[in-house]
């Protein structure tokens, strides 16, 4: 078997085998399909609200459906909410939520089928009274977490109930992060001191995650998790999920990038997406992410193995590329949009990609997402361009074109050779995995400094098999600049989903230096948004405010969906900046280190806000927080004028 470090087959799809766990009736990890879950958003007091929602996502494909027990009164209503759930005639497992009160974690576990406890907020406060802990003073601290936690994990043992351990990014306990840092190997470490206790006890009814606000960190974290449990001989079930996503287009497209990089190479058994919207809108983005995989490995091409050189799988390094006119080495991936199967192309056609055309001032309003060249095939066009857009054309038709300003030429690589009439600044060349088994092919572009890739692939696999093109490259020591290029055939909700998969795979890798998606079932001005957005998931170019929001749930403090709107009218024009909007403390402040502000919940009709992780302002009524976070925005230096239509 090979094996890459994290997971089976960097090359073909091959699912992770881990043991099976028993979550009540619907068991999770070894031959079971990927199951899908989502959280209440109710007040778990409140039995009636949280039993119809329960219901409503069962019936929406929930495989288990988990609920908060912030304290022991929470999770005693749960034996109430289960009972009539049953009576209704459900059985789906129920799973509770625990961060800070072990006693109803305790409760909970004699109760439902799954508890799901955070190891950063369980047992440790975070007062950062020790910045560096002695092995003495970290060995007692192990010890101090053991028997906090042993009760728990007995009673999950005598009980039958599953636990989750759930690491999150944003809260590390100031253990973890003397010593290991806010990295992906803390967040590994976080979750192995408590599985370590479990398996002391021989209880072993496990599932492990490793959730994050950034895709990025997130997959790292899983992989090394992967990682460590192949060195160790360890087999546990894998959850998945971007921890506040956001909401809409965003956080679908940040879903997708996370989950689906994971899901592609094999990692995964089950997923949550946690968007800023209804729970019930959260299982079709799930199952469409999930179902990609159900005959994956039946339906791929198998590709051939490819030497590994040149990669690191657990942190992010760029591929080293030439610069050749503005793609490639330190420039911003670069976005094409493609005009092709257009009749006509004229400047109010551009408005689709972010070039805004006035008649009456005959000049262009640029967007902060203006797409850099457009394909158009075998067509010209007869109007002057904006300064900052170029043309991609057909060779044949570039050839009679070729001294307009900004127009490049797309050759084919099973016809350019060395005598080709080349542009001589930039030239697009299409090829897939199986161009570069021609050793003139790759002769030729050892002696080129003028060419840019176009990689694709009609793969069911694709993203393994464009890997192998990069990987191909290294190995050839070629160093060219690459465009991804997908093309989908399938509605605009699973092009989003599919295309954020497959160019975050890459990109979150470092490989690509651009995208280029086409979909004749998707309009243009949405296809140019979703590639900016995946852009902006994978944090490798950024056009747009960032919104790292919660899901909500029976924590919540506040309306988060209104909330959220809220804010996003005031500041959707702060290009770059990261606004973290908790419904409440559980998953920050730490979470709030990847935003540059936060708003968050801290009691009924109380909002704080950070800067980063600092807690800048208390009891702020909801009312005035919204004007205070802007006015904080302000404050430093961060804020500019909403520009005017």
């Amino acid at each position: 078997m090979e094996n890459y470090d994290f997971c089976t087959s960097l090359f073909n799809y091959k699912r992770f085998v881990t043991r099976e766990v028993t979550i009540g009736n619907c068991a999770m990890g070894g031959n079971n399909p990927i199951r899908v879950q989502s959280m209440t958003t109710t007040n778990t007091l409140n039995t009636a609200a949280t039993i119809k929602q329960t219901i409503q996502l069962i019936e929406a494909g929930c495989d288990y459906v988990r609920i908060t027990a912030p304290s022991i009164k929470e999770a005693q209503n749960l034996a109430i909410i289960k009972k009539e759930i049953n009576a209704a005639g459900f059985t789906t497992p129920l799973i509770a939520d625990i961060h800070f009160t072990p006693n109803a974690a305790e409760l909970a576990a004699r109760l439902i089928e799954k508890v799901r406890v955070n190891p950063g907020n369980y047992a440790d406060k975070k007062k950062f009274d020790i910045l560096e802990y002695t092995d003495l003073e970290y060995d007692n601290e192990i010890q101090r977490i053991r028997e906090r936690f042993i009760p728990l994990v007995k009673i999950c043992k005598e009980y039958g109930t599953a636990m989750r351990i759930g690491t999150n990014h944003g809260s590390l306990s100031d253990r973890i992060l003397s010593r290991y840092g806010d990295t992906p190997h803390g967040m590994v470490e976080s979750a192995f001191e408590f599985l370590r206790i479990c398996e002391d006890e021989n209880y072993h009814n496990i599932v492990l995650s490793m959730k994050a606000s950034n895709p990025k960190i997130m997959m790292q974290a899983y992989r090394l998790l992967v990682n460590q449990m192949m060195a160790t001989n360890r087999n546990y079930p894998i959850h998945l999920g971007v921890t506040e996503a956001g909401d809409g287009e965003d956080g679908r497209i940040k879903s997708a990038a996370g989950i689906g990089a994971l899901l592609e190479d094999g990692i995964g058994d089950t997923i949550r997406v946690s968007l800023t919207e209804d729970p019930v809108l959260e299982l079709p983005v799930a199952r469409k992410l999930a179902e990609r995989y159900t005959n994956r490995a039946k339906e791929q091409n198998s590709i051939a193995p490819r030497e590994v050189i040149n990669y690191t799988p657990f942190e992010y390094n760029k591929r080293k590329t030439l610069a050749i006119n503005g793609i490639g080495n330190t420039n911003v991936p670069r976005v094409i949009a493609d005009f092709s199967t257009k009749e006509t192309i004229s400047q109010a056609s551009l408005f689709a990609v972010g070039y805004n055309y006035s008649v009456t001032l005959d000049k262009y309003n640029i967007t902060d997402q203006a797409c850099d060249y457009i394909y158009i095939g075998n067509k010209t066009i007869d109007f002057e361009i904006p300064g900052t857009l170029s043309i991609i054309q057909d060779n044949d038709v570039w050839q009679v074109n070729k001294d307009k300003t900004r127009h490049y030429p797309l050759f084919n690589a099973n016809v350019i050779t060395a005598k080709t009439v080349l542009h001589p600044q930039l030239n697009f060349v299409q090829c897939t995995l199986l161009n570069f088994e021609n050793k003139d092919f790759i002769s030729l572009l050892k002696n080129s400094n003028n060419i840019v890739l176009v990689t694709n692939t009609s793969n069911t696999n694709a993203v393994a098999e464009l890997r192998a093109v990069f990987f191909t490259l290294n190995n050839c020591n070629l160093t060219l600049p690459v465009i991804i290029n997908r093309n989908y055939t399938v509605d605009a909700e699973t092009t989003q989903l599919h295309s954020a998969t497959d160019c975050a795979s890459l990109l979150l890798d470092g490989f690509s230096d651009g995208v280029w998606l086409s979909a004749p079932s998707v309009p243009l001005i949405e296809l140019n948004k979703i590639a900016f957005g995946i852009l902006q998931a994978t944090r490798t170019r950024i056009s747009k405010t960032e919104y790292i929001s919660c899901p909500s749930c029976g924590r919540t403090l506040f309306d988060l969906q209104e909330t959220t709107q809220k804010i996003r009218e005031r500041t959707h024009h702060l290009k770059g900046i990261k606004i973290g909007i908790m419904g409440c403390i559980v998953n920050g402040p730490g979470e709030m280190a990847d935003a540059d502000y936060g708003y968050v919940g801290a009691g009924v009709d109380k909002i704080s806000l950070y800067k980063g992780r600092e807690v800048v302002q208390k009891n702020i009524h909801p009312n005035q927080a919204v004007d205070a976070l802007i006015n904080l925005i302000k404050q430093h230096n961060d804020w500019v004028e909403m520009p005017q239509p």
